[in-house]
């Protein structure tokens, strides 16, 4: 495992946290150390400070995923709702603000140890032209491989597994993540961007829809919005809430959800079709 924090006294407490549960941990005070730590001894994964100097943690965790998969906890003082999203944008498992309990953290790592090392993969799965071979970690569309984050590929099996049931955000958490806690802003931003690379008009989705009252639906037959949907199926609610029946939005309008629409990385595309995120 990998620390990567260039305040010596936070790095000092998590890696001795993560130590006394069971860890292996390797440190580094920087960017460019923490590149070349990782080249040398592959991680299992990485705590990684957003603030570092010279090179910040987003460039760090998109060189990291240059070289291949490797789940990344992102770890930092900025709690602004747009630095969350960026963070999982860019393939962040988790978002931790300072100040922190240790001992979360350490729950939160184990979590994330836990969903990227699946104990029993599954037979593939496929619907509407997409197909997912969970034991080989390969999902394609059409047959186009698609470069998917590891939390991607969980959530587009979970939904294949599950065509035609509507799911909070709260169960698609506990259920992908594996969580029982956490920033429900996560799940939006997961739904918005696998939207964005199996749809074929993400504006509006016709796989993945909002279901308002409830949360999201995987309706393979990508049928036109029922009556008594929203209109704007491909529209999320606002990420800090739970989509309700009375938000649903009246004609001439829809409240976007509050995610960041930048895109995220998608390295290593048609090799193992996916990445962790």
């Amino acid at each position: 495992m990998l620390v990567v924090d260039d305040d010596p006294t936070v790095a000092e407490v998590v890696t001795g946290y993560l130590d006394r549960a069971g860890y292996e941990v390797d440190r580094a005070a920087d960017g460019p150390a923490a590149l070349v730590r990782a080249a040398a001894h592959r991680p299992d994964l990485v705590v990684l400070d957003l603030m570092l100097p010279g090179m910040d943690g987003l460039e760090v965790c998109r060189r990291l995923r240059e070289s291949g998969p490797v789940p990344v906890v992102m770890l930092t003082a900025r709690g602004d709702e747009d630095d969350r999203i960026l963070g999982l944008e860019v393939g962040a498992d988790d978002y931790v603000t300072k100040p922190f309990s240790p001992r979360e953290l350490v729950l939160r790592v184990e979590s994330v140890l836990r969903r990227a090392r699946p104990a029993v993969p599954r037979g593939p799965l496929g619907a509407a032209g997409l197909t997912v071979d969970p034991a080989a970690r390969r999902a394609a569309k059409n047959g186009t491989g698609l470069a998917l984050t590891l939390r991607e590929f969980d959530l587009l099996a979970f939904f294949l597994r599950h065509p035609g049931r509507a799911f909070g955000r709260e169960e698609l958490m506990r259920e992908v993540w594996g969580w029982d806690f956490g920033d429900l802003s996560t799940v939006t931003v997961h739904v918005r961007r696998l939207r964005g690379k199996i749809e074929d008009d993400p504006a509006r989705p016709r796989l993945i829809r909002t279901v308002w009252g409830v949360g999201y639906r995987f309706d393979p037959a990508g049928d036109d919005p029922k009556a008594g949907e929203d209109p704007k199926a491909g529209e999320d609610p606002k990420a800090g809430d739970e989509p309700k029946a009375e938000d649903a939005p009246k004609a001439g309008g829809n409240g976007k959800a509050g995610e960041d629409a930048r895109p995220g990385a998608g390295a290593n595309a048609g090799e193992n079709g996916t990445e962790s995120d």
